[in-house]
């Protein structure tokens, strides 16, 4: 019975992402609004999300500075991997470096569905909590991974193969976690250094491009909804 009901929330995860995305290319026109909403959504997931869900599950395997170093190495090593595959003394967008955050985002969504049928393992109000988490922040993931993508320049064909690729992850994600149980130690590390790569990705890559897209106030304002909607959604959840 909960591998049936894991499934229809992955698939109703599938649905959110989706949605995300169009929403994110139906508002092309004010890309500077949309692409500061999404640096706060992105910094919302690693700071109210990921990071503490790492702490929570693997503070007493890694201690709280165990954790954190696999929060910095992340950050470090998707700058790393940012640098390697993009050309940053070219003026014009690079559209690898969108696919990589796309990509980042779509392993990160493989790791909400293996979250989602984890929570089940440890009891079905968990489960519960967590699905009601993973549904509301994947409309916000769905929405980044378009703009990640269109921002570098890629085409919106690309943007709409990414997004469809992001919304089945979780799909995958939770299949797999009918046939496998993952220790919480590996997961801590594992969403810490995702953690890590959002952080990247919002303050490097989206926040500075929403502000040469549109600097001003009202951007600005964006980035604190963005923020805001990954904080009420994780209180929320946790309540």
């Amino acid at each position: 019975m909960n591998g049936l009901l894991i499934m229809a929330i992955a698939t109703a995860t599938a649905a959110a992402t989706m949605l995300g995305g169009i929403f994110a290319l139906s508002l092309n026109r004010r890309i500077a609004m949309v692409l500061g909403f999404s640096a706060g959504a992105v910094l919302g997931v690693a700071f109210f999300d990921l990071l503490p869900e790492a702490l929570l599950l693997g503070q007493k395997s890694f201690g709280v500075a165990g954790i954190l170093t696999a929060f910095a190495a992340g950050f470090l090593v998707y700058g790393l991997f940012d640098r390697l595959v993009t050309h940053h003394d070219r003026p014009a967008p690079d559209p690898r470096r969108g696919f990589l955050g796309a990509g980042s985002f779509s392993v990160h969504s493989v790791l909400d569905g293996l979250g989602i049928g984890i929570a089940f393992q440890a009891g079905h109000n968990v489960g519960l909590v967590v699905a009601s988490a993973v549904l509301a922040h994947d409309f916000a993931d769905g929405l980044n991974t378009v703009n990640v993508v269109v921002k570098n320049g890629g085409s919106r064909a690309q943007a709409l193969r990414w997004l469809l690729t992001d919304a089945l992850a979780p799909i995958l994600g939770a299949a797999l976690s009918l046939l496998f149980h993952f220790p919480a130690a590996a997961q801590a590390l594992l969403l810490a250094s995702f953690g890590g790569f959002f952080l990247y990705i919002g303050a490097v890559d989206l926040l500075p491009e929403s502000q040469r897209a549109g600097a001003g106030i009202p951007t600005g304002l964006a980035t604190l909804l963005g923020a805001g909607f990954l904080y009420a959604v994780t209180r929320v959840a946790a309540l």
